[in-house]
């Protein structure tokens, strides 16, 4: 008969039994594991760190991860989800690190760069930014979120034409982004294109009825004519469904220009709103 001994998770060992002078004699002998069924744990072991970043589980993520890069090291897609749980835990320097791993494993997949192009635009490194996502676009064109990522990073320039231009070719490829729809408005509104600012927000918002395009044109309209009541309603309606949009740095966060910042300041001195702000400011905390 056999026993197996667990001593690890890769390790097994295997009692072998032999019968020498009618007495029993235990003669372990090690059986490790082939390259294939390393590999094969590591990407078992991938699946269930993207598991557990579904369900917001960052730090056991973050561990299974590391081992499985260890078991697998040459699969760059186990690297990209190391440097996800790794973005996701704060640690970005090292994110980067482990994007560059997967870049090097696989140099014609373009969503390796723009995920290290959002470290960059997260770490206000926009020029490094911009590199790395015209790289991805050069390799996937026809990828919406990447164009979206570019006009994100032009509007950090104030580069407004260039963004208009980045949000309207990631529309043309995905008519119903909404949040590059949405930042179309924020550009035209600071390029003191308000009407055309005013229209884009509410075609978002048949959309997505989003608290950001909403808020946006209730400002906007509010900025246009102090006696409209709508625009009140609306601003009531958007701080219950986001309450972080009471807060300037919270707007500049989401990449509204000074233009709609100063709008919104005006509108939420309205005594009518005097009880909404209020609340949003306490459910903000």
């Amino acid at each position: 008969m056999k026993k197996r001994i667990l001593i690890s998770s890769s390790l097994l060992i295997i009692a072998s039994v032999s019968i020498i002078n009618k007495a029993k004699a235990f003669i372990p002998t090690i059986y490790e594991p082939s390259i294939k069924d390393f590999k094969s744990q590591g990407i078992n072991l991938g699946k269930t760190a993207a598991q557990l970043l579904y369900f917001n589980q960052i730090e056991k993520a973050n561990e299974i991860a590391k081992l499985a890069v260890k078991l697998n090291p040459s699969d760059d897609r186990l690297w990209a989800i190391l440097a996800e749980t790794q973005i996701q835990g704060n640690k970005n320097i090292l994110a980067r690190e482990s994007l560059k791993k997967a870049q090097k494993i696989n140099p014609t997949e373009a969503s390796y760069y723009f995920k290290e192009a959002f470290i960059d635009f997260e770490l206000r490194q926009i020029k490094n930014s911009i590199i790395l996502i015209t790289k991805g676009l050069k390799i996937d064109p026809n990828n919406a979120e990447g164009h979206f990522q570019l006009g994100n990073s032009r509007i950090m320039q104030k580069k407004y034409n260039k963004a208009l231009l980045a949000f309207k070719a990631a529309n043309k490829i995905k008519p119903k982004f909404w949040q590059s729809l949405n930042n179309q408005g924020l550009v035209l509104y600071e390029m003191n294109k308000k009407e055309k600012a005013i229209l884009i927000w509410k075609k978002t918002l048949t959309i997505e009825e989003n608290a950001e395009p909403m808020l946006a044109v209730a400002a906007a309209e509010y900025e246009q004519n102090k006696e409209n009541r709508n625009c009140i309603e609306l601003a009531k309606q958007a701080l219950l469904k986001n309450p972080q949009y009471v807060s300037e740095k919270y707007q500049k966060d989401q990449l509204w220009g000074e233009n709609l910042r100063k709008s919104t300041k005006h509108l939420f001195k309205n005594p009518l709103l005097i009880e909404a702000v209020t609340q949003a400011i306490a459910n903000s905390k």
